[in-house]
């Protein structure tokens, strides 16, 4: 009897492994298909609980130098921001929205560069491949020459 047991324990557990199979296969070829990201782009800009928070993390961390969790820090900066009225978030919202004009400059100019590269690119790319190979092949006849 215990015989019987292990074997349809291991064919539950091949089961399992075949379905995870299955899904990294899917999740590898989805990633694939997903776009390079840019590394030289902008990054966006933090919104006005973000800019909140920075500060209220120092804050926090003066008046509780022993907490060390981040899910603390995070629903404490939460509640109070919830708290907060229209007004003492003001400043908070006006520090994000001159982030977020600084931002979109920086992506203007981000933007008309990388089309800029696009054009460039397109250009180098207008010497066909036959030119390419005439100009390989008139190389050749000359070390031709001076093997006679």
């Amino acid at each position: 009897m215990k015989g019987g047991k292990a074997k349809a324990e291991t064919k539950k557990a091949d089961g399992r492994l075949a379905v995870k199979r299955k899904g990294t296969e899917r999740a590898a070829s989805l990633k694939s298909k997903k776009a390079a990201k840019d590394p030289n782009k902008p990054k966006r800009p933090a919104s006005a609980f973000f800019v909140f928070m920075e500060e209220f993390r120092k804050q926090f961390k003066e008046k509780n130098p022993d907490n060390k969790s981040v899910a603390a820090v995070g629903k404490a900066g939460g509640a109070k921001w919830k708290s907060m009225t229209e007004a003492e978030k003001a400043p908070y919202v006006s520090r994000a929205n001159k982030r977020k004009a600084d931002f979109e400059k920086v992506m203007a100019d981000y933007n008309k560069k990388s089309a800029k590269d696009a054009a460039e690119e397109e250009n180098d790319s207008d010497k066909s491949k036959s030119e390419v190979h005439d100009d390989d092949e008139g190389d050749e006849s000359d070390e031709d020459d001076d093997d006679e």
